[in-house]
């Protein structure tokens, strides 16, 4: 085991500001014990009490440090609250468990009410380390336990100012997206610092920040990765940095590891400004719709609104970045801004710059497929074999319980299809597929204005399917039940109404048939119980041919070597 820092927590205790950057690393101490705070993990280690970063609570609740732990600390910071001293461990890394309590260690004297010499006290400082005398800390070092603190940050994303009006009164606010090397945070002002702030804030500058309260964070008002969130008040302090450059990893920002929700491509095509009205506000609101595609030779939608819908310029099918955006998946995947994604047009990053390479080079003249309905095999939802999950694995792993639809793709058996209604009558116009009315004399579509001799039926079906490792219920529609069937809903519910026998038959002929489904988990409440529902995005008979030729291919890897 190695040897504890001699001293070191005295040193913490009793050190200037300004020294305190000279002892963040290389100390190797003994946890006397481990303490939850609220959201944080309170560390007591011979014997000074420190506070554990949010990205290092997993460490506590798996059991990877507890009770006398000996731990090497990486990095630490110190703030004083409330005139007491706070040590923020920032990283470490475990020398050894279960150890005994080493010696037997005293608090350090308090250094409270002793103020400190005046040769002693901290000197301003600018720049990279440090503000008016005050660290600068990581924006991943930040909880409600600190005062006093500044923070170096790029405005990744601000949002337009937005108003509310309800029987509490009316008000305004607007947020912004705050990134640096460690991590990002939100930061939100409400009415008179909407006017005191709103301007000093512009996309892409870099600002010290200090004097703003760090609450917990509204996760269902924001994607980012932080437990905590910055409140924007009316005495918060923003700088802007004029010569300082902060590091190109903020640049890149999390464009790098790309997910469901962060996306890069070319703009192939611009579509032109156009404006619907919100049902929820009956306000008129800008869109504009682009075409983005990248090297998988695959295009997808994606809608720009409001202010960016108007102010979008950019002629010359640039690369851009997308950080944030939500899938949609009604007639086929598409993208669309929300309030807290970033958009960065030809953003300095590799990936960019190889994009933009091939696309010069040889893309232009590529045909490029776009995720509708119709499509397999997309990372949207389409049918992925390497993604494959057993029904048991789905449910296992809760798919669908977070705030955003989950996507997974499984093999399964249809057991039963509930017969008593599978359809519905539906508008026949073409694109509008709403339930219609029988009003006597003909069937009535209330989004259309029109009344029509018949209805066009179309799919609605519940049905239960297994695989080896269990059973769950899928939803499906019209296309679902075209793949199933083979027939049309029309055809279908003529079926029912000519002979309920040969109906019946239909419905038994489905049964006991595997298919591969690409389904999309979402929460859905009714009647004020919440339940998580899988819906069918895509449907596809086993191909043998291409089963087969899978084997044979797997056959040859080297996971069978």
């Amino acid at each position: 085991m190695s040897q504890l820092s001699s001293g070191i927590c005295r040193r913490l205790n009793e050190a200037p500001q300004e020294e305190i950057d000279q002892l963040a690393s290389g100390h190797t101490v003994q946890l006397l014990s481990v303490k939850k705070v609220g959201p944080d993990i309170k560390l007591d280690h011979p014997h000074r009490q420190a506070m554990l970063a949010t990205q290092l609570n997993d460490l506590v609740t798996t059991g990877e440090i507890n009770k006398n732990t000996v731990v090497i600390i990486d990095k630490l910071a110190c703030n004083f609250v409330q005139d007491k001293r706070l040590i923020i461990i920032l990283d470490l890394h475990v020398v050894s468990r279960d150890e005994e309590k080493i010696g037997n260690p005293t608090a350090p004297p308090s250094t409270q009410d002793a103020p400190a010499p005046a040769a002693r006290q901290p000197q301003a400082r600018t720049g990279p380390s440090g503000r008016g005398g005050r660290s600068v800390y990581p924006i991943e070092g930040l909880s409600p336990y600190q005062n006093n603190w500044t923070i170096k940050a790029r405005v990744t994303q601000k949002s337009d100012i937005r108003t509310w009006s309800n029987q509490r009164g009316e008000g305004k606010l607007f947020n912004v997206t705050l990134m640096d090397e460690s991590g990002e945070i939100r930061g939100t002002g409400f009415n008179a610092v909407v006017d005191e702030l709103y301007d000093k804030f512009e996309e892409g500058k870099v600002y010290y920040i200090s004097k703003a309260r760090v609450n917990l964070a509204k996760k269902k008002f924001s994607n980012l990765q932080n437990d905590y969130e910055l409140s924007l008040e009316k005495n918060t302090e923003v700088e802007e940095l004029r010569t300082i450059v902060l590091s190109g990893r903020i640049a890149e920002g999390s464009y790098l590891c790309l997910s469901l929700l962060d996306v890069i491509g070319v703009v192939k095509e611009v579509g032109p400004l156009s404006e619907i009205t919100s049902k929820a506000s009956n306000r008129t609101i800008p869109k504009r719709d682009l075409t983005i595609v990248d090297t998988s030779q695959y295009s997808v939608r994606l809608t720009l609104w409001g202010k960016q819908a108007e102010q979008y310029t950019a002629d010359d099918l640039p690369v851009i970045a997308f950080k944030g955006v939500k899938v949609g998946d009604f007639g086929g995947r598409t993208l669309s801004m929300v309030s807290s994604s970033i958009m960065t047009i030809s953003p300095d990053i590799e990936e960019a710059h190889l994009l933009r390479g091939w696309y010069d080079g040889i893309g232009t003249e590529k045909t490029f497929q776009s995720h509708t309905s119709s499509l397999s095999g997309t990372s949207f939802g389409g049918f992925n074999r390497n993604e494959m999950k057993h029904l048991s694995d789905v449910k296992e792993s809760q798919l669908g319980m977070s705030d955003k639809a989950e996507f997974f793709s499984t093999r399964a058996t249809i057991m039963h299809i509930k017969s008593e209604s599978i359809s519905y009558p539906a508008c026949p116009t073409q694109g509008c597929n709403k339930k219609v009315v029988d009003v006597g004399d003909g069937w009535r579509c209330e989004k259309c204005d029109k009344t029509f001799e018949r209805p066009e039926y179309r799919y609605i079906m519940s049905m239960a399917v297994a695989d080896w490792s269990g059973q769950a219920w899928l939803q499906g529609f019209n296309e679902a039940g075209l793949v199933v069937f083979g027939k049309t809903a029309d055809e279908v519910h003529d079926i029912k109404e000519r002979n309920e026998a040969e109906y019946n038959t239909l419905m038994a002929q489905a049964s006991g048939i595997t298919f591969n489904f690409s389904c999309r988990a979402k929460q859905d409440t009714y009647n004020e119980q919440t339940r998580v529902r899988y819906g069918i995005s895509k449907i596809t008979p086993l191909d043998y041919r291409e089963e087969a030729k899978h084997l044979v291919d797997l056959l040859k890897s080297s996971w069978a070597q």
